[in-house]
């Protein structure tokens, strides 16, 4: 039982017979009534009897009437999801919590405004945890950080790069300079837990200077992390664009990390599982008005902190 079959029944119940029924479908009558047989012997029932000159539904065809509108209609509905110039439907989007709480906000509202006929679902989660959530459709995309080690996405995974973050280390206000991992007077590590890329990152850069954080306290959120370090528990590395969320960073100092530099955000999906909805968001991350507004929405959260900031003579830049 195919939709083309459907199609023709139901024109032949709404034409009131084969004729019109064909003159409708542009069909002749003989494919009509070959097609209206074939689907009988399929369901192995009649659909219709003949009265006269004009054809009744019998009651296996008045059963089946209802499902068949149910059935073109959802077709109709798929059609219309799928199509590119008006994306519709369900997207599940998978992103790591700094992506969410300061590169998004605007985008998205942006995304909403201009496609309502899209369902936004939104996750939060490690790069590791995202991309194999992607890997298993359980969602049809996600912004994830580089991993270490790019060439472990391999041929499954397209991807494309929507934002670049700078990576810098945490530590309480009044920490030394931070020129190499030597200078890291703290042991604990705070950071998000395994699978989180800039956690490998950072670990990388301890590994390569022989030196092994004593413990890592691992955490949820950066909120709690950067409420961590200010008290003294440790150090965190982070994007530079989450010092922004900190409601109060007076007792926190940034250093740079030259050593790390730059990590692109990638919106990352399984190769061939693309949609209208999610090629939309596509474009709206990577086209320039998107980015240019999520950059100046950044620059001017840092350029607030920096007019707060106390500029260390030791090297490192206090946030206060």
């Amino acid at each position: 039982m195919d939709l083309a079959a459907l199609t023709i029944f139901r024109a032949v119940v709404r034409e009131n017979g084969v004729t019109r029924a064909a003159a409708k479908l542009n069909r002749v009558q003989s494919n009509v009534t070959t097609r209206i047989k074939q689907l009988e012997e399929q369901l192995g029932a009649e659909l219709f009897i003949r009265d006269g000159r004009r054809l009744v539904l019998t009651p296996a065809g008045e059963t089946l009437l209802p499902y068949a509108e149910r059935l073109l209609a959802l077709a109709d509905e798929a059609r219309h999801a799928v199509r590119a110039d008006r994306p519709s439907g369900r997207l599940r989007l998978g992103t790591m919590e700094s992506v969410a709480a300061t590169r998004l906000p605007g985008l998205l509202a942006r995304y909403h405004q201009q496609w309502p006929d899209v369902a936004l679902e939104l996750e939060t989660g490690t790069t590791g945890k995202l991309i194999e959530r992607v890997r298993e459709f359980e969602v049809d995309a996600a912004l994830v950080a580089t991993p270490l080690d790019p060439a472990s996405l391999g041929e499954l995974f397209e991807t494309v790069p929507v934002f670049t973050e700078e990576l810098v280390m945490l530590t309480p206000r009044g920490h030394r300079p931070i020129r190499e991992v030597r200078d890291v007077s703290l042991s604990t590590l705070v950071a998000f837990e395994r699978g989180c890329a800039y956690r490998a990152y950072i670990e990388k850069w301890y590994l390569e200077h022989g030196v092994r954080p004593a413990r890592v306290l691992e955490l949820g959120s950066y909120h709690a992390i950067v409420a961590c370090v200010a008290a003294g528990a440790g150090v965190a590395v982070a994007p530079r664009s989450v010092l922004g969320l900190a409601a109060d960073a007076s007792n926190i100092a940034v250093h740079d990390l030259p050593d790390i530099g730059a990590v692109d955000t990638l919106l990352v999906w399984r190769r061939g599982h693309f949609s209208s909805a999610l090629n939309a968001l596509k474009q709206t991350l990577t086209g320039q008005n998107g980015i240019r507004d999520a950059e100046d929405e950044e620059h001017a959260g840092t350029d607030t902190l920096a007019n707060a900031r106390l500029h260390a003579s030791a090297g490192a830049d206090d946030i206060g």
